[in-house]
């Protein structure tokens, strides 16, 4: 069917437009209307006469001294040059395929197959809760995963033991089958088999065909020590069986710590917060604080400290993941004011608040 519009309007060029503007615009236009990603076939074909016509040296010319009659019988007397493109002894519609170069992949291979194509199994990825000191320390554990494998009952074959699976007869083994559309032929999975180019006659009891199955796996990993609370570990072709032979994924396990008494992560670094009372702030003191790898150390709270006031303990804190060594234990001060005071107490601050009242306010006069 002759396109109803212009030649060059179909292809949105110039009616001065270079060979090279025209196979752009050609290219850019049958990826948007080639019926095998969803376009509009009639628009495919438009556009595709036009090109013919127009990458022609001697049809553009034809079409540019005769218009509208190049599509007909031409006008009176044109003879064989008013013939529409494809009309008995025009010599048909041809589109060079090496001006499309990838445009379409397979689209053009017209039928030819090169069947199932091994693919990556998925990724899959389990959560694993640890207490602060598994983490700190690291260990082994055995985690139950639920993934896709290859059944074993028929080799994933999909095939009852003893049978194989064979050639397709509806696409030859080809696992495509090819429809004419003038000037090309489009290839479409064969709807027999699946594009597997084979067909299962006698499926396998356990994976009914399939090649795989659904089960729970025990799985034992390691998990180092510094493991972090939302961490990733990576555990390679542990995931999800591959397609047609391809490689399985990857398994992630999300690790997630339970909360501790009093400690708490920064990355490798371990924070502690240390009550101490005023007098403590204000006079100093030695203290003995505990460290996550069940030690005890001394620390020394100078006089005049402030509250919130970090400390810090080298080398104390968790494993570093990336590199070598170990973070830090952080020490914060947190003054704590007492509530309940004896009358003695209650006086003996009182007394004090008197003398340094002045200098508190000293600051701000």
């Amino acid at each position: 069917m002759a396109p109803s519009s212009n030649y060059y309007d179909l292809l949105g060029v110039k009616k001065s437009a270079s060979a090279d503007e025209i196979k752009k615009a050609f290219r850019r236009l049958a990826r948007k209307h080639h019926p095998d990603t969803g376009g509009d076939e009639e628009k495919f074909k438009e556009v595709n006469t036009a090109y013919e016509v127009l990458s022609d040296t001697e049809k553009r010319q034809q079409y540019d001294q005769y218009g509208q009659y190049f599509g007909g019988q031409g006008p009176p007397g044109a003879g064989a040059a008013g013939r529409r493109p494809g009309a008995a002894g025009a010599g048909g519609v041809h589109v060079d395929m090496g001006d499309l170069g990838d445009l379409f992949g397979d689209v053009f291979r017209s039928g030819r197959s090169r069947g199932p194509q091994p693919r990556r199994g998925h990724d899959t990825s389990v959560e694993l809760k640890l207490s602060f000191d598994q983490a700190f320390t690291g260990r082994s554990a055995k985690i139950e995963v639920e993934r896709t494998e290859k059944c074993s009952t028929c080799s994933g074959s999909g095939a009852k033991p003893g049978t194989s699976p064979v050639v397709c007869q509806a696409c030859g083994g080809s696992g495509a089958v090819s429809e004419g559309q003038g000037m090309f032929g489009f290839s479409r999975p064969c709807p027999r088999c699946a594009g597997s180019g084979k067909v299962i006659e006698k499926p396998c009891a356990t994976c009914r065909g399939a090649g795989k199955v659904r089960r729970r796996v025990p799985i034992t990993v390691n998990v180092p020590a510094g493991a972090t609370d939302g961490g990733k570990l990576r555990f390679k072709g542990k995931g999800e069986a591959g397609e047609a032979g391809g490689p399985a994924g990857d398994l992630y396990v999300v690790t997630r710590i339970t909360p501790h008494p009093f400690f708490t992560r920064d990355g490798a670094d371990v924070l502690l917060d240390l009550p101490i009372s005023v007098a403590e702030a204000a006079l100093g003191v030695e203290v003995h604080i505990p460290t996550p790898d069940g030690e005890r150390v001394k620390l020394k709270v100078p006089a005049g400290t402030q509250h919130g006031r970090t400390f810090r303990v080298t080398g104390k804190g968790a494993a570093k993941l990336k590199g070598s060594g170990h973070g830090d234990l952080k020490v914060k001060a947190q003054l704590v004011v007492p509530k309940d005071l004896s009358e003695k107490q209650r006086d003996l601050l009182q007394e004090f608040s008197d003398d340094r009242q002045d200098d508190l306010r000293a600051h701000i006069k």
